[in-house]
């Protein structure tokens, strides 16, 4: 079950130029990011109720996606990191296929295993980290049975 709603008009340049190649093509496959793969997230706006997304590099094991609050290291989380916390079903386009799940925000070991796993797909989150004080915040998104 996908989720549904009134879709916010998206503001940022890139971001809306990846979205619209996306859906000109239906696939993923169309779009990257330094020669890296993109998975886009649906999700629920925190506030607004209304339905974003993102396009977050493809970081994936076993059908279980990640998603690294990194803004790029920024001090402090990306908008997007509060409306997982607040409304946590999402989707995940890979491809062409989409996957709904819960996403849930992970630490410890489970964290240190994911942090590695982005780092190979993604080199910049090595560098987004030495960039912050922050925890880059990490959340799966397992699919719905």
């Amino acid at each position: 079950m996908t989720l549904s709603g009134e879709y916010a008009q998206e503001k940022a340049g890139w971001v809306a130029e990846q979205l619209a190649k996306i859906d000109e093509t239906g696939t993923t496959d169309s779009v990257g990011v330094r020669g890296q793969q993109v998975v886009v997230f649906t999700y629920r706006g925190r506030k607004s109720g209304k339905l974003y997304r993102r396009p977050l590099m493809r970081v994936e094991k076993d059908g279980v996606y990640a998603a690294f609050a990194s803004k790029g290291g920024a001090p402090d989380n990306p908008a997007w990191y509060y409306s997982f916390l607040g409304n946590p079903e999402v989707d995940v386009q890979d491809g062409t296929e989409i996957v709904s799940g819960v996403a849930r925000e992970i630490s410890g070991a489970e964290y240190d295993e994911w942090w590695e796993r982005g780092v190979a797909a993604f080199p910049d989150y090595a560098d987004y980290k030495k960039r912050t004080d922050r925890v880059i915040p990490i959340f799966l998104v397992e699919p719905k049975e």
